[in-house]
């Protein structure tokens, strides 16, 4: 990858009215070298544009802005996503975790339980935390030796750590959406 930040340099440099040779000699590199990084024409080396970027007092962090912002995005589309049936309950993908810091990501998915079906275990929890929404539907959440009775709107958050169950009691399907953090990466586990 490229970066392009000679256009500030230059920009920066021009505005304080500083010369390429003044900056090449402070540098300790040539005015040819300066001037090939302000048109991109060459990465200089790290020690060489911390040298150049303390010259014009720029921050490092105004050089690589765009850079910071350009991240993978992962792109789910309706029909194409990841759709797994364990007994009464239907799990849809809604994100795909992305990127190496798993620790930050979320999993994202729409559920929908039969009535008499659930989701979740009362044996075991997992490292993390959760966040329900209902959207039709009712049922109840068990946690540790709580129970919440839960209907269309409500929302639950809560720490994975402890063994926990949502339940349709109702007579329809009941329909949800479920982030959790940091991913479980459920479908691999599949």
């Amino acid at each position: 990858m490229k970066y392009r930040f000679g256009e500030k340099i230059r920009g920066i440099r021009e505005r304080k009215k500083i010369t390429l040779k003044e900056v090449a000699e402070k540098a300790g590199v040539t005015e040819s070298l300066v001037s090939q990084i302000e048109r991109n024409k060459v990465s200089p080396a790290m020690d060489t544009l911390l040298v150049i970027a303390e010259i014009l007092e720029i921050d490092f962090e105004y050089l690589f802005r765009e850079y910071k912002q350009k991240k993978t995005v992962n792109l789910v589309r309706a029909d194409e996503r990841s759709r797994m049936v364990i007994k009464e309950t239907v799990y849809h993908q809604l994100s795909k975790t992305v990127d190496s810091d798993k620790e930050h990501g979320i999993e994202a998915y729409y559920v929908e339980i039969s009535p008499g079906g659930e989701s979740g275990s009362t044996v075991y929890g997992h490292r993390g935390q959760e966040l329900g929404i209902v959207v039709s539907g009712a049922g109840e959440f068990k946690i540790g030796g709580e129970l919440y009775h839960l209907k269309k709107g409500d929302s639950i958050s809560f720490d994975s750590s402890v063994p926990h169950v949502l339940s349709n009691t109702g007579t329809g399907m009941l329909k949800a959406y479920w982030i959790i953090t940091p991913p479980k990466q459920f479908f691999n586990e599949m």
